[in-house]
């Protein structure tokens, strides 16, 4: 059996702002400012965070991630969203529809979404040579052993494939908490149990 190593990035909640809700948040023509690179090209943490409150009328603190996307994502855990009152499905990245909606408040106004709060499926993120050396696909699912004092497996992982990608497992803070991992330990991909792809 054929294994191999994936470091570990683990997300903690955060959200993804459209340009447009960014502008009723912070007003017309804000930048948001970069604070430090994330594993992904491109990709950043912000110094901006927004306030977001569930119907329970509790509030988090959500710091936005960058640069800006098409529609406004709330990507949360499971704890999370029990805590704000809400029941998000676990979706992929960008699938945002018959999602539950949250306010969102900023300094500069307030946006009521309609959609948009997800538990983010687990992922690996593949950069093409890595999955044409592995005989990996898009939107594939495979297993991932995690080996700590909390050793388990995590099944359905899925298989995001991108030229640009960085080779990275991503998973949230009730997964990593559950394993007692954090970023940049290493997990297992246990290539014997690939599945068929997932249809999303």
């Amino acid at each position: 059996m054929e294994e191999i190593k994936v470091p570990i990035g683990v997300s903690a909640r955060h959200i993804h702002l459209s340009i447009e809700d960014k502008e009723r948040l912070f007003g017309p023509g804000y930048k948001i400012t970069p604070r430090n690179p994330l594993s992904q090209k491109g990709q950043f943490a912000c110094e901006e965070e927004v306030e977001v409150i569930g119907p329970k009328g509790r509030s988090l603190k959500l710091r936005i991630l960058g640069p800006e996307r098409k529609s406004t994502q709330v990507e949360l855990s499971l704890t999370d969203a029990i805590f704000l009152g809400l029941q998000p499905p676990v979706r992929d990245s960008g699938d945002i529809e018959g999602t539950p909606g949250i306010k969102v408040i900023g300094p500069k106004g307030e946006v009521n979404l309609e959609k948009g709060v997800i538990i983010a499926w687990r992922h690996i993120h593949t950069p093409t040579q890595m999955a044409e050396r592995l005989g990996l696909y898009d939107k594939q699912l495979v297993k991932v052993r995690l080996e700590t004092i909390r050793a388990l497996i995590f099944e359905n992982v899925l298989i995001r494939v991108r030229d640009d990608f960085v080779w990275e497992l991503h998973i949230d803070t009730d997964e990593a908490n559950a394993a007692m991992v954090k970023t940049g330990d290493v997990a297992t991909l246990i290539l014997e149990e690939v599945k068929e792809k997932v249809r999303l």
